[in-house]
């Protein structure tokens, strides 16, 4: 079994299952690092703009740094949930593309310093697709990167998961806006990774735009 993943749960994926977490939080912000997925290790606007062409739709002219698919597509909520869903829930979850800098920076952080990546995603209850996202991390940045990957139902707040972490002023990376001061409001170390939708962020969480950014603010290089 590659280390991080136990396939024995559908929510969290945990090589450190027999720990209680008050053990397993004791000085986290030492080597831990808690990170979102979509848009802070992966490209899911890219292959979602992809998938919604294949299947007829058109970003609405204008709205290209839009972050609610509805807004950027025209859509109701209901049918924005809805196509939200069906692709996170396809196979082209397996497949989705590193973000900007992402794997040489990671790669630094746990090789060079001995960090480690704890998950926390909004992605689907969906067992399968859980799995496949698993693969797509496992596959694109390496087995020993993971420490944890738990995962949210598709758009599910992270409040609940989060909490655990309170005061253990770890570093919390994340790029909805919401999110990264959420995690401020915790005692978290909140970086916000940025794009068009969150450029006139104006809280208390260290914007970036690279991974070689993130790199310098954790190792002080």
């Amino acid at each position: 079994m590659q280390k991080g993943v136990d396939i024995q749960s559908p929510f969290c994926y945990n090589n450190n299952m027999n720990k209680t977490m008050k053990e397993y939080n004791m000085s986290l912000s030492d080597k831990v690092i808690l990170t979102d997925v979509d848009g802070v290790l992966l490209d899911w606007l890219f292959s979602f703009q992809q998938w919604m062409e294949k299947h007829g739709y058109k970003t609405v002219d204008g709205a290209e740094a839009e972050y609610d698919v509805s807004k950027r597509y025209g859509l109701g909520e209901v049918e924005k949930n809805r196509l939200v869903r069906m692709f996170n829930e396809s196979a082209w979850i397996r497949c989705l593309p590193p973000l900007r800098d992402t794997i040489k920076y990671m790669r630094k952080l746990h090789e060079d310093h001995g960090y480690v990546f704890r998950v926390i995603s909004s992605l689907s209850d969906d067992y399968y697709a859980q799995h496949l996202r698993t693969k797509n991390l496992i596959e694109m940045f390496g087995p020993s990167l993971w420490d944890t990957f738990v995962y949210l139902d598709t758009g599910a707040d992270k409040d609940e998961a989060l909490e655990q972490y309170r005061g253990t002023d770890c570093y919390w990376i994340e790029d909805k806006p919401e999110n990264a001061d959420l995690g401020i409001e915790l005692g978290l170390d909140s970086i916000l990774m940025g794009h068009d939708f969150n450029a006139n962020y104006s809280g208390s969480a260290k914007r970036v735009t690279t991974w070689k950014e993130i790199y310098e603010i954790i190792t002080g290089n």
